[in-house]
């Protein structure tokens, strides 16, 4: 343990202490409950004899000696003079219980009682006396009743050894129970533990041990799996990120090495121009290679719906000016452009909406067999729609989701330099979610004539369609358009 005691130790002492702490509290009160109900009885008894004793002597009955209950009461009637004029058996015929002081301080306050010594009366422990008034005020007697406290006290002594023996004893046999109860309780969270130590202990994925029931300890283990779930899931996605990546810098970095060994052989013979031209391509290429792994990775680390690092400065952005922008760095043909009918506002960052449009240009022109067609358009429940249509050979549906995996080439066999790295609608996709929009693939034959397209399609073709929340505010009319990356 090392300075710190274990949870089940802490537990247990903190149990054990507090219902400690409550018992004693309970017995204290306990004890003083019971001696105070038998003072009170006690008192009460003799007030009942001292009523009795005053109807007796209201009518001129009082024996002599007076009868009273038990060894352990005394009482004596006592005239004003201090003389007593009747007692029971074993009271005093000469000497009053109580001095006159005594006497007058019990009679102004009818309903006290005063604690004296037994030895003034030759009897055993303290003895409670009260003092009940008879007679007129010219003729006033007192009824002086005595009650010995000796076998209360002793009762509540009882009482009192009973309690302090019997506490150590019920401490000893609830922390028994509490050690035994706290362990069984954090007996699952133990197994829990062992099982994350396994875990982390090797490189296949594994779960936790999941108690039987519904408790916290239950939701928490079942919680934990879930957590191992995606950070397996997770694991898994990264250790295929990295070696698809490692694979696609392999090869521009190989096709720069092999242009400077077979240029460094040829020596003056070699073509420079061109083998510079084929080493700045190959750059290029590792360039943009190296950007689109770093914007996935921003991606990878921010949270489903924050726009984070990987978005700029957030603003009203126009789709025609947008296409505008974007398609004036493409050959005409194949890429045709079919302004909007009227502004359409979205609200994103104006960088992000390029490379999203742009990509998917891209994309379209290698496969596209003669054209190209981009548009926007209102669509339904306030959505401005993003479209780019090629006459290309299409996508079968049961891979127009896969494509936007990472590192994903439906045709294996074509060369990497028209291919591309298969990184960019996998980034289309993570910019367009940024943006709470959507992105659909489909065949684009079906919808020619709703583009205005008035010839056949070489191909199956494919339509993309974009679909962006309306923005809330428009722009300002003398605002610069959209600028390209």
């Amino acid at each position: 343990m090392r300075g710190r005691l274990r949870l089940r130790t802490r537990l247990t002492v903190i149990s054990v202490l507090g219902l400690a702490a409550g018992l004693a509290a309970g017995g204290i009160g306990l004890t003083a409950a019971l001696a105070f109900a038998l003072e009170r009885s006690a008192e009460a008894d003799a007030r009942t004899t001292g009523d009795a004793i005053v109807q007796l002597a209201a009518v001129g009955a009082l024996p002599d000696p007076m009868p009273v209950a038990g060894d352990d009461v005394r009482v004596q009637v006592v005239d004003g003079q201090g003389r007593v004029s009747a007692a029971s058996i074993g009271a005093d015929r000469l000497v009053p219980m109580l001095y006159a002081d005594e006497r007058a301080h019990l009679a102004a306050d009818p309903g006290g009682a005063l604690i004296i010594s037994g030895d003034r009366l030759g009897m055993r422990g303290p003895v409670r006396v009260i003092l009940v008034t008879t007679g007129d005020p010219a003729d006033q007697r007192f009824v002086l009743v005595a009650r010995s406290m000796a076998d209360i006290s002793r009762s509540i002594a009882l009482v009192r050894v009973s309690v302090l023996l019997a506490f150590p004893l019920l401490v000893a046999g609830v922390a028994v129970v509490v050690w035994r109860a706290v362990g069984a309780a954090l007996r699952p969270v133990e197994r829990l533990r062992a099982g994350a130590v396994e875990i982390t202990g090797g490189d296949q994925a594994g779960h936790l041990p999941v108690p039987d029931g519904g408790d916290e300890i239950h939701r928490l283990a079942v919680t934990l799996n879930d957590m191992l779930d995606r950070q397996e899931a997770a694991r898994v996605r990264q250790r295929a990120f990295v070696a698809d990546a490692a694979h696609e810098l392999r090869s521009p970095l190989t096709n720069l090495r092999t242009e400077l060994e077979v240029a460094q052989r040829l020596g003056e013979r070699a073509d420079w121009a061109a083998v510079a031209g084929n080493l700045l391509a190959d750059s290029q290429r590792l360039a943009r290679l190296v950007d689109d792994l770093l914007l996935l990775a921003r991606a990878d680390q921010e949270q489903t719906g924050d726009r984070g690092a990987l978005l700029g400065a957030i603003g009203p952005v126009e789709l025609g000016e947008l296409i505008a922008s974007v398609t004036a760095r493409y050959p005409r043909p194949p890429v045709r452009v079919v302004p909007p009918a009227e502004p359409l506002w979205i609200e994103g960052d104006p960088d992000a909406l390029v490379r999203v449009l742009a990509n998917l240009l891209d994309n379209a022109v290698r496969h596209a067999h003669s054209e190209v067609l981009v548009t926007a358009r209102t669509g339904a429940d306030r959505w401005h729609e993003l479209l780019v249509v090629d006459d290309g050979p299409g996508i079968p549906a049961a891979d127009r989701m896969r494509v936007f995996d990472r590192f994903t080439r439906l045709d294996d066999a074509r060369a990497r330099d028209a291919g591309g790295a298969g990184l960019g609608l996998a980034i289309v996709a993570q910019l367009v979610r940024r943006h709470s929009g959507t992105i659909e693939l489909a065949d684009a034959e079906p919808l020619v004539a709703e583009l205005g397209i008035d010839r056949p399609l070489a191909g199956r073709g494919l339509w993309a369609q974009v679909r962006f929340p309306a923005g809330e505010v428009e722009a300002d009319p003398d605002a610069d358009p959209v600028d390209g990356e």
